[in-house]
């Protein structure tokens, strides 16, 4: 069984960014695929961005594709999330997700990950 911690969250303004990291302990970390999703008040859990065990594929939600990154360092145990033209639609808690169960491909929906973070909160703001 993994724990994952998120960080990195706080407060910034339209078109600055952030880097989100997620700590993974109690478990051998290149074996989770990762995800990160992201919660606005009101609304559903939404995807964000995934990425594989290895780091060979990874995922974006449309309305990220080409601001954020997500990336991951195995000898760290961690993954990452650089945010960069945040925009105010980008406010929400951001949750970090992994699976070991996940081989060869990444998942985009929430009941696929049977691990997750408390979240951290991102507010952007006009």
């Amino acid at each position: 069984q993994v724990q994952l911690v998120e960080s990195g969250g706080g407060l910034v303004q339209a078109g600055g960014s952030l880097r989100l990291s997620c700590a993974a302990s109690g478990g051998t970390f290149s074996s989770y695929a990762m995800g990160w999703f992201r919660q606005a008040p009101g609304k559903e859990r939404e995807f964000v961005a995934a990425i594989s065990r290895s780091g060979g594929i990874t995922s974006y939600a449309n309305s990220v594709k080409g601001r954020f990154t997500i990336s991951r360092d195995n000898a760290k145990n961690t993954v990452y999330l650089q945010m960069n033209s945040l925009k105010p639609d980008d406010t929400a808690v951001y949750y970090c997700a992994g699976d070991s169960r996940i081989q060869g491909i990444v998942i985009r929906t929430t009941d696929g990950y049977a691990y997750w973070g408390q979240g951290t909160q991102v507010t952007v703001s006009s």
